[in-house]
């Protein structure tokens, strides 16, 4: 029998996954602003008081436990709330990059259509890297498939592609460059391979230090800047987070 939803069928709709500290769900008011945001990009109705009535109902349900909430909807019509367990993360992460071409038409919208990101992470792990960093064709960097790439540069400033780069507006990577001084801008992949230290910041991952960039080590894992980030972000959940 049809489904009869472009959402399943061609991945037609939007999504978010949001963590939970001890069942209390970290910057959800922002996560639904951006899940409209995208939905409104794409001409997709989403009913925000029924989805927030769904998620209180499923949270109560939960419990205290850690673990993330992911949210979807569907061009069809469906609103999907599931609890999850966090995924596995090691301390520190390998990258190669991956030369990726966006949709103008995507950009800055979290789609149900991650085929190309989950893409770059194969062939990332085919060079012998856990995850990819996206980048242009003309070499400019972007984004890692799930998460906002931040890197020390020669010349020891702290640096993260600018949101008019098309990256997506990460609420992470929000959290980071409010408490830290941060250069936003349009960067070359060079600068990237040259850094001294990067980190990858994400809802799951918090920070998760970078190893190595296309097979180059990069020894202080996490380095000194990359333990700043993590304490910026601990202060903003100290301060968001119910006490």
């Amino acid at each position: 029998m049809p489904l009869k939803d472009d959402g399943l069928y061609r991945g037609d709709g939007v999504f978010e996954v949001i963590r939970l500290y001890a069942g209390h769900p970290f910057a959800l008011a922002d996560h639904l602003d951006r899940l409209q945001r995208s939905a409104a990009s794409i001409e997709l109705p989403v009913e925000r008081p029924a989805l927030e009535r769904e998620i209180e109902v499923l949270l109560a349900e939960f419990g205290r436990d850690d673990g993330q909430l992911r949210i979807m909807i569907t061009r069809g019509g469906r609103r999907i709330a599931v609890t999850e367990p966090l995924p596995e993360r090691a301390e520190t992460i390998r990258l190669a990059t991956v030369t990726y071409a966006p949709s103008v038409i995507l950009t800055g919208v979290k789609s149900l259509s991650y085929a190309a990101n989950m893409q770059a992470t194969r062939l990332a792990q085919a060079k012998g890297a856990d995850e990819a960093v996206l980048v242009t064709p003309d070499g400019t960097v972007l984004e890692a498939p799930t998460s906002t790439v931040f890197w020390v540069s020669p010349q020891d400033v702290l640096r993260t592609p600018s949101l008019d780069s098309g990256v997506l507006q990460s609420i992470t990577r929000a959290r980071i460059v409010a408490e830290l001084d941060v250069d936003e801008g349009i960067w070359p992949v060079a600068d990237l391979r040259a850094a001294k230290e990067a980190f990858l910041a994400s809802t799951t991952r918090e920070v998760q230090a970078v190893s190595s960039i296309d097979g180059t080590d990069l020894p202080e894992a996490p380095g000194e800047r990359t333990r700043e980030a993590t304490e910026a972000f601990g202060t903003a959940l100290r301060r968001e987070l119910p006490q």
